[in-house]
Protein backbone atom coordinates (compact mmCIF):
# COMPACT_ATOMS: atom_id res chain seq x y z
CA UNK A 1 0.00 0.00 0.00
CA UNK A 2 1.13 3.57 -0.69
CA UNK A 3 2.82 5.27 2.30
CA UNK A 4 2.26 9.02 2.58
CA UNK A 5 3.54 10.73 5.72
CA UNK A 6 1.57 13.93 5.12
CA UNK A 7 -1.66 12.01 4.71
CA UNK A 8 -0.95 9.96 7.83
CA UNK A 9 -0.25 13.14 9.79
CA UNK A 10 -3.51 14.66 8.54
CA UNK A 11 -5.46 11.56 9.60
CA UNK A 12 -3.77 11.62 13.00
CA UNK A 13 -4.67 15.29 13.51
CA UNK A 14 -8.26 14.69 12.40
CA UNK A 15 -8.58 11.79 14.84
CA UNK A 16 -7.15 13.85 17.73
CA UNK A 17 -9.45 16.77 16.88
CA UNK A 18 -12.57 14.56 16.79
CA UNK A 19 -11.51 12.79 19.98
CA UNK A 20 -11.15 16.15 21.76
CA UNK A 21 -14.89 16.65 21.16
CA UNK A 22 -15.77 13.03 22.06
CA UNK A 23 -16.66 12.54 18.35
CA UNK A 24 -19.69 14.85 18.80
CA UNK A 25 -20.37 16.19 15.30
CA UNK A 26 -22.49 19.07 16.57
CA UNK A 27 -19.66 20.22 18.87
CA UNK A 28 -17.13 19.89 16.03
CA UNK A 29 -19.42 21.88 13.72
CA UNK A 30 -19.88 24.63 16.33
CA UNK A 31 -16.13 24.84 16.86
CA UNK A 32 -15.48 25.17 13.13
CA UNK A 33 -18.19 27.85 12.78
CA UNK A 34 -16.58 29.78 15.66
CA UNK A 35 -13.19 29.54 13.94
CA UNK A 36 -14.77 30.98 10.78
CA UNK A 37 -15.98 34.00 12.74
CA UNK A 38 -12.58 34.54 14.34
CA UNK A 39 -10.57 34.03 11.12
CA UNK A 40 -12.74 35.67 8.44
CA UNK A 41 -9.61 36.73 6.58
CA UNK A 42 -8.70 33.08 5.94
CA UNK A 43 -11.96 32.17 4.18
CA UNK A 44 -12.10 31.79 0.42
CA UNK A 45 -15.10 33.37 -1.28
CA UNK A 46 -15.75 31.96 -4.73
CA UNK A 47 -17.99 33.77 -7.21
CA UNK A 48 -21.37 32.23 -7.94
CA UNK A 49 -21.35 30.28 -11.21
CA UNK A 50 -24.46 31.03 -13.22
CA UNK A 51 -25.53 29.07 -16.25
CA UNK A 52 -26.26 30.89 -19.46
CA UNK A 53 -29.85 31.62 -20.56
CA UNK A 54 -29.85 28.84 -23.18
CA UNK A 55 -32.27 26.39 -21.63
CA UNK A 56 -33.68 25.65 -18.20
CA UNK A 57 -34.35 22.00 -19.05
CA UNK A 58 -32.13 19.41 -17.35
CA UNK A 59 -29.16 18.28 -19.39
CA UNK A 60 -29.44 14.88 -21.03
CA UNK A 61 -26.63 12.41 -20.44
Amino acid sequence: MYHNEILEETHKYREEYAKSFQYDLRAIFNDLKQKQVVHKDRLVRLPIKRESNKSTAPKQI
